[in-house]
């Protein structure tokens, strides 16, 4: 029988490696070390909390280091990666367990990470932080419940919260923000439910950059995108958002914005199987009006008839976010990003009224996957033009080359 194979166009498979069948989350990053270069992946379940994989070579991916999980009810879904640190999120199955919050590793051995801090975030409403974001070796931005979390509804547990790593034996809080009406001592209404797909009221991604450091640009999930004022640290404060959830079925996951363009990319995660929350999408908007950015077009979708059911999600959720790093790829032209079943892909938005699709890889469905097609999760894109795909179910990583 002859094996099922990829579909590709303009993306070259160069190397794969299962990674030991573990799921892998949508913690991804890169670092170049004496000549080496690593990635570092997080996983999407235990028992594996990390993997670190040399990909000095990338036809042959080899994972050099894996970190177990100290139980079965914690995820390490999220990392980040700066200079000799690396920020790992950990949340949990239920409130009040723990590790809920962050582990510090130092990197001084890249093969090696040694643990060097955790911040403690569980409580009584916390499950702790899903998404971290780290770029300038100081300040992470995580998505997270706090010890002192009060949300009406358990859908608004988590919200950006600021971390300052200035020591990194001592991570500590020094700001936090949440969207009005989804904490008990709030004065401002609850807001209204998605009457349909009613996923929460609380943030994922929160992206900030040394090109505009006073913003963060964070995906609410049903609360669209927020951008936040954060020049005081210890009290952002709103600049704008664009909401629309409903009439779109919601879950805003990750707004990365082209500075040079006043553009955002933006994505709404698919979270259900077979086309069912379908269109989930990756927008673009204009943001040169800040306080009110307006979506301009959407990059297209392969064929719901071809995809919708082939097995599992089909819809938008990750993207590569230009990260501020010499080995990172960072263009304002192209983006790339993952469509579970549809796999990795590529868009060019030079025109951003009429993005176009350039590159796309579907590699097969993983041995033994019970979904019967892959489930791409997360894409880190290198300055070269390395492209490094990650599968959710035991996939792996795939490590393709642009081919255009």
């Amino acid at each position: 029988m002859t094996a099922p194979q990829p579909e590709a166009s303009h993306l070259q498979l160069l190397g794969h490696d299962d990674l030991g069948g573990l799921g892998c989350g949508e913690g991804t990053a890169l670092l170049r070390r004496g000549g080496r270069s690593y990635l570092y992946v997080a996983h999407e379940r235990g028992p594996g909390n990390f993997s670190v994989v040399d990909v000095t070579d990338p036809r042959q991916p080899r994972v050099v280091h894996l970190a177990q999980l100290p139980h079965d009810r914690v995820r390490s879904n999220s990392l980040a990666v700066v200079d000799d640190l690396m920020v790992v999120a950990y949340q949990v199955a239920e409130v009040g367990l723990t590790p809920a919050g962050i582990e510090v590793f130092d990197l001084a051995d890249p093969e090696a990470p040694r643990s060097i801090a955790s911040l403690d975030l569980s409580g009584p409403a916390s499950r702790g932080t899903h998404w971290v974001g780290f770029v300038d070796g100081r300040f992470a931005y995580l998505s997270t419940g706090m010890p002192t979390s009060r949300p009406r509804d358990p859908r608004d547990d988590q919200f950006p919260v600021i971390v300052d790593l200035a020591e990194p034996s001592r991570p500590t809080v020094v700001g936090s923000w949440h969207l009005p009406g989804t904490q008990e001592d709030d004065d401002a209404p609850a807001p209204v439910r998605h009457p349909v797909f009613d996923a929460g009221f609380r943030s994922h991604n929160v992206n900030v950059y040394p090109d505009r450091p006073d913003r963060a640009y964070v995906g609410y999930l049903d609360a669209g995108v927020v951008i936040l004022d954060i020049s005081d640290k210890s009290a952002p404060t709103l600049v704008g958002r664009l909401d629309y959830h409903p009439p779109m079925p919601g879950f805003t996951h990750t707004a990365l914005p082209l500075f040079g363009r006043e553009l955002l990319a933006i994505t709404d995660e698919c979270v259900r199987d077979g086309g069912e929350d379908y269109p989930k999408l990756l927008w673009l908007a204009d943001m040169s009006f800040e306080q009110a950015p307006l979506i301009i077009s959407s990059a297209p979708m392969p064929s719901f008839d071809d995809f919708a059911h082939r097995g599992g999600r089909f819809g938008a959720h990750n993207l590569h976010e230009n990260e501020p790093h010499e080995w990172s790829w960072r263009s304002e032209d192209v983006v790339f990003g993952t469509f579970f079943n549809a796999g990795v892909r590529a868009f060019d938005v030079r025109n951003p009224f009429q993005p176009v699709e350039v590159a796309s890889y579907v590699p097969p469905p993983p041995p033994g996957s019970r979904l019967g097609a892959a489930q791409v999760n997360d894409v880190y894109v290198d300055a070269e033009g390395i492209v490094y795909a990650t599968e959710r179910f035991g996939g792996g990583l795939y490590v393709l080359a642009i081919d255009w």
